[in-house]
């Protein structure tokens, strides 16, 4: 009780030393050194601690904000067709037929975003033309099953919501794509295959073909060639850029996309492996192999199947960025070049700035992008 004393109205009050005391001949320039320290303390340890929990509120500036922000595009689109051993003795007339699909698909993807639409919806717009193309590998022009029938995979994911659909085994949707998309978009389920896809198809109104619908002169060659050696494409064993097919291209389809909103996609769809035995699912449907995005990556893959999904592929590299720091370029290299081996795969990917990346560790993959600062790119070979 020695530092209180009590008033006259019984309160406490604190004990204020003589030297403080007002009329003190020290008291006064003490009292003014005193509170300029707590007003200065203050106001340091009061911005110190808003520049520290809240640094959304410090303006930014072109010296503190990453260069892959700086260049944040309104958006973007790349797509691929396919990688693999692309002879580039390419004849110039199915050489061309290449560049025009590759052109097309990408005309219908970039006008979706123009206009305003969204990742999900460019994506599928840009597969589905794809799909409908028969010098690739999906939907019409699938390649041919052991048993000389079509099976037909794919899968889509919004990286807004981080929501799925996915197929295996589809012989009768003209556009595996848009069934994705209803399985993502309809059903508590992600993934459907066989005739469990089927059945679920029938409860949509995508529109169906008969099998051979998916057949080509071309795929039904590749097919025989195939069945006379009593061999897949890609077996334990296989030379990944063996001289059986020079126009040989691990064949897929895929595109992924950045919108207005900031929102990002990734849908891939394929008629798998050439030769390939009963039940055999690849790499496409696998959320997270050949297909995966969320908030800040999209990523489809083409490529070796088996071999993506034993790396878990498009995730990593998603993981490679988030939980790395890696930018989406160095990521991608470090899936080719320390993860799979040359002739695996190709990756093509867009993150949330906008900034795209198409890269393989084989001889070439189709591909293609663009975006809003005017950049458009299509592509075949690495050294282009």
């Amino acid at each position: 009780m020695d530092m209180i004393k009590q008033n006259r109205s019984n309160k406490m009050i604190p004990h204020i030393p003589a030297k403080y005391r007002a009329g003190n001949p020290h008291s006064h320039s003490k009292r003014s050194n005193w509170f300029s320290f707590v007003v200065i303390t203050l106001i340091v340890g009061g911005w110190l601690s808003i520049t520290a929990c809240n640094p959304e509120d410090v303006p930014l500036s072109e010296e503190n904000v990453p260069a892959t922000q700086l260049d944040q595009k309104e958006w973007a689109i790349a797509l691929h067709g396919g990688a693999g051993t692309i002879s580039p003795d390419m004849d110039e007339e199915r050489k061309q037929l290449y560049y025009d699909g590759l052109t097309d698909a990408l005309t219908i993807g970039q006008l979706v975003l123009e206009e305003g639409g969204t990742a999900v919806e460019a994506v599928v717009a840009t597969v589905q033309s794809l799909e409908n193309n028969p010098v690739f590998n999906a939907g019409r022009g699938s390649v041919f099953t052991r048993e000389g029938k079509h099976e037909l995979d794919a899968a889509i994911m919004d990286g807004r919501t981080m929501e799925a659909g996915a197929l295996t085994g589809l012989t009768t949707v003209r556009n595996p794509i848009i069934l994705a998309r209803k399985v993502m978009e309809s059903s508590p389920h992600i993934f459907f295959s066989g005739l469990g896809a089927e059945e679920f198809a029938d409860q949509t109104d995508v529109e169906r073909v008969e099998n051979d619908y998916f057949s080509t002169d071309e795929r039904r060659e590749q097919f025989q060639r195939a069945q006379d050696r009593s061999s897949t494409l890609i077996e334990p064993g296989w030379q990944r850029d063996n001289d059986l097919d020079l126009n040989l291209k691990y064949g897929t389809v895929g595109a992924v996309a950045r919108d207005r909103e900031g929102n990002l996609a990734a849908g891939t769809s394929t008629g798998g492996m050439t030769n390939k035995q009963f039940g055999r699912v690849g790499d496409v449907p696998i959320i997270g192999g050949g297909t995966f995005a969320n908030q800040m990556v999209a990523i489809s893959a083409t490529g070796w199947g088996e071999k993506i999904m034993q790396q878990v592929s498009a995730n990593t590299i998603a993981n490679l960025m988030e939980f790395g720091n890696h930018s989406l370029e160095d990521a991608m290299v470090i899936m080719l070049n320390e993860r799979l081996e040359p002739g695996d795969a190709g990756f093509i990917g867009v993150d949330q700035f906008g900034n795209i990346s198409m890269q393989m560790n084989t001889r070439g993959m189709y591909r293609a992008s663009a975006s809003s600062d005017g950049e458009r790119v299509i592509l075949i070979w690495e050294d282009e």
